[in-house]
Parts: C-alpha cells; structure tokens; sequence
C-alpha cells in the first residue's frame, strides 16, 4: 500500500490515547476513531457497537493480580469488548 493511501484512511480517523480495565489487566494505548459525530461520543459508540473487539496500538499492557511483573509492550492488541470494564481518554 502507498504512503498516500494510507494517509487517506489515516486522515480520516481520530487517533485518542485511552485507559481500558478489564478484571485482569490495565491497558494504555491508542483506538481509532472515525472522525463522524462528537469526538467526546466516540468512546461510548465504539463500546455500544455491534462490533465484538477493539483494536489499540501502541500499548501497555500491566497485570492487576502482579504488579510487580514487567510491564508488556504491544504494537497492536485486540480487546474483548464484553471485557473492558472502564475506558477513558488519557491526556498525552
């Protein structure tokens, strides 16, 4: 894919720095969003979706139940919906 196409896709997308809890882990990274309706809407569409997953990038990932375990660093992840208990935006 070229550099323009992927810009094209890109542009068209909001890229928010998030805070997602599930039972068992603490996860920060980065969702995309369409840039459709209010931005401060987006994060509560995606989690009243049809959609079953949340893709984030860039992330953290910490274990809850070990704290003292290094921290996990992922390019991309996928997220059970049903599983995320709290998600919210994070100031860069």
């Amino acid at each position: 894919m070229e550099k323009e196409d992927i810009n094209k896709y890109v542009s068209s997308a909001w890229k928010e720095k998030v805070y997602i809890e599930t039972a068992e882990h603490v996860i920060k990274g980065y969702v995309f969003m369409p840039k459709i309706g209010k931005r401060n809407r987006l994060l509560t569409e995606i989690l009243n979706s049809n959609k079953q997953f949340l893709a984030v990038t860039d992330c953290t990932v910490e274990l809850k139940r070990a704290p003292q375990k290094e921290v996990e660093k992922c390019s991309f992840l996928e997220v059970n919906i049903s599983t995320i208990l709290i998600m919210r935006p994070i100031d860069d």
